[in-house]
């Protein structure tokens, strides 16, 4: 019985069939995103998801395996050096599929053909955390600095009121006697001796 073998033919022979099927999981691969119609991503997808499974392990034999579809030899080499351990702990479920409207001249149904994480997913989600960052990183500058300042202030303040006790208390003067300045003479004393003096003399004469 014919059951869960089915596919759809695309209105195509196989060749040409096999030929697209492969040209658009390359680009795929190459560019990690790509728009078809409806009918053809879902082909293609199965055929994707099956070989990045096959991609998570680097041998000899699944690169062989993977070439006979791929014939980019630098798409071989993304798949099994980036793509594939990527992907390492995911279970399934590589690629997604988004509707972005009908095509105008034969209203067929149109959509984006994408790998879950793709790098420039992965780059716009560093670049945001960045920018989240750098705020955090400003703000605890800023509270350093504000810290610095108050600390700055608070010394400014110490000092300028050390300034004004120096200024309303003033030292008080010690008195220093000079070194080489006499004893004052009393003039009272020399005149009664000499006085004294001169009635001696006058005794003895």
């Amino acid at each position: 019985m014919k059951h869960r073998i089915g596919f759809n033919r695309l209105g195509r022979i196989s060749s040409h069939r096999k030929a697209m099927c492969r040209n658009m999981v390359t680009s795929l691969f190459q560019y990690e995103r790509i728009s078809t119609t409806k009918a053809k991503a879902l082909e293609v997808r199965r055929m994707a998801e099956k070989m990045i499974t096959r991609a998570k392990i680097d041998s000899v034999h699944n690169r062989r395996i993977i070439a006979k579809d791929i014939h980019d030899k630098s798409i071989v080499a993304k798949l099994f050096t980036a793509i594939g351990p990527r992907f390492e702990k995911r279970p399934g479920g590589y690629t997604r599929i988004l509707k972005t409207g009908f095509r105008q001249g034969d209203a067929a149904e149109m959509v984006l053909l994408e790998l879950v994480d793709r790098e420039e997913e992965n780059k716009a989600k560093k670049s945001k955390q960045a920018k989240a960052e750098k705020p955090k990183a400003d703000k605890v500058k800023k509270e350093t600095v504000k810290d610095a300042a108050a600390e700055g202030s608070k010394k400014a303040v110490k000092a300028t009121t050390a300034k004004k006790k120096a200024v309303k208390e003033p030292e008080e003067a010690k008195f220093v006697e000079p070194a080489d300045e006499k004893d004052p003479v009393d003039n009272d004393k020399v005149e009664t001796d000499s006085a004294a003096a001169e009635t001696v003399q006058q005794d003895e004469a």
